[in-house]
Formats: C-alpha cells, structure tokens, sequence
C-alpha cells in the first residue's frame, strides 16, 4: 500500500503547535551577520544613514530573515528528543500528524517550496512571534523520491501589538524512500 487510508481532515486547519515568541528582540548584531554570511550589500540593513534617505526610520531586518527571529535552536531539539524518549511526547496536532506518517513508513522528509509574503518590514526592536497552522496534507503522490505526503504549513509572523509582517506557506514532503535497483 503507497498511501494511507485517511483525508487527514482531523488535522486541516489545526493550530500545528503553539506559536513560536522569539527569545531576542529583532537586533542589528543579528542582522549584520546574516547580510555579512549572505553577502548581501544592502546598505538599508546596516547603514541608519542610508536606510533613512530611503523613508525608513533606521535599519530594517531583510524580509528573508523573518524566520530566524523565532528558531528554536538545538538546545530545544534535544529536549523534545529527550522528552520522547522518556515516553512524554508533546501533544501538537503537528507532531500528531508527524506521528501518523512515520507509522505508516513516511519517515523521510525534503522541504520542496516556500512562498512567502512580506506585508511590513520588520525593525530592530521588535519582538517577533510565528503561528503555524497546518493548512493541507496531500493524498499520496508519487515523486523521484518515492511515494508521500506533501504537508503545508501557514506561518504568520506577527509584532508584539499582532501585526501581521509576514505570511508564508512552507511545503514538506514526507516520503517513503523509493527501492533503489543496484
């Protein structure tokens, strides 16, 4: 059997797992070392003087970064890692969905696309937070990788005050490894 007998209705249109607040308020150290690692030249996202020429109150994070303002890290990794080996799993409708996938032999995983939407810039200063929402979960396909389960997820990334700065959708698939002939 390639896929599972469900619509994964149980899990459309859930919260995935409580949102995410971020540790750091968005700061120009950060910035200045993810345009530096990038390269990227943009003089609005380390220069004050140049950002306000521009109508900017100061430096502004660049859009592709909204993410990292709400990463966990690794430290947070091994403590679920430990929490489930002592039998405690966390009880999210992700890792539920997760759970499912992985019993029935989907246990690899590719992220395939994002698609993201910057509504406001995003300033040093601000206290970012992401809600995920697990938007869809395809019926099997079949793909080079082998057969799965695409999963896509809605992100909104929003100011301490609620405001939307970024609206995104990131795409997963959960899949089967296809038999490999030798």
């Amino acid at each position: 059997m390639t896929g599972l007998r469900t619509d994964f209705a149980e899990f459309t249109g859930q919260q995935a797992e409580p949102p995410r607040v971020a540790r750091y308020a968005v700061n120009e150290a950060m910035i200045r070392n993810w345009v530096e690692a990038l390269d990227d030249r943009n003089p609005v996202y380390v220069d004050d003087a140049a950002a306000k020429a521009t109508g900017r109150p100061g430096v502004v994070a660049p859009p592709a970064m909204c993410s990292t303002w709400v990463m966990a890290g690794y430290r947070r990794y091994r403590e679920i890692q430990q929490l489930r080996r002592e039998g405690a799993v966390e009880d999210f409708a992700y890792s539920r969905l997760m759970n499912v996938l992985d019993a029935a032999g989907y246990t690899s995983v590719v992220a395939t696309d994002v698609e993201q939407e910057y509504v406001r810039e995003i300033t040093p200063g601000t206290h970012v937070t992401c809600h995920f929402t697990i938007e869809a979960v395809s019926g099997c396909k079949r793909t080079a990788l082998g057969y799965g389960h695409f999963v896509t997820l809605r992100k909104h990334y929003v100011d301490e005050a609620g405001e939307l700065l970024v609206d995104e959708r990131f795409r997963i698939l959960r899949f089967r490894p296809a038999e490999r002939s030798e």
